[in-house]
This record gives C-alpha cells, sequence and structure tokens, in this order.
C-alpha cells in the first residue's frame, strides 16, 4: 500500500512576500509556512507519495536530497499533526 499525502479540503493557501498564509476554514485557523513550506503544499494540490514531494523541492530549489528528504519529513509530520495534510 502506499501512502499518499494530499491538503485538507478546508485550507486555502496564500502567497505573501516570500511565504504563504495558510488558513484553514474548518478550524477557523491560519498558519504562516516558508516559501519552500508554500511550495509543498501547492504540489499537494493533488496527492502525492512522500518521494514525489522530495522530488518537486530537488527540482525547484537548489538542496540536495537527504537535505529536502529531512526538512519535507518534518514539514509534513507538522502539517499532518496540525490537519493541513491528510494521509490515505
Amino acid at each position: 500500500m502506499t501512502t499518499l499525502y494530499s491538503r485538507h479540503p478546508d485550507i486555502r493557501l496564500t502567497a505573501l512576500e516570500g511565504e504563504g498564509v495558510v488558513l484553514h476554514l474548518g478550524a477557523r485557523r491560519y498558519f504562516t509556512v516558508s516559501e519552500t513550506g508554500l511550495s509543498i503544499l501547492e504540489a499537494l494540490k493533488t496527492p502525492k507519495r512522500f518521494d514525489e514531494i522530495v522530488v518537486a523541492i530537488t527540482d525547484e530549489y537548489d538542496v540536495s536530497a537527504e537535505s529536502a528528504h529531512d526538512s519535507v519529513k518534518a514539514f509534513v509530520d507538522h502539517c499532518v499533526s496540525a490537519a493541513v495534510l491528510q494521509v490515505s
């Protein structure tokens, strides 16, 4: 079974001066994320496997696969715990 990550349907994103603002309509909370975090969330407009997210980040930024893996893992785990992302 393949794990897929996707944005919660109540999430809205806005880019703002080098970072992103994430609004969770259901929870009535908002978060700010880095430019990289916003890129991850935008990539998850459609469900993706973890390795696909890492590839999206290494394609967009000048970063090693190992560094991208660690950063994406920390960000995705935080977003899942905050109900910004869903796992299926």
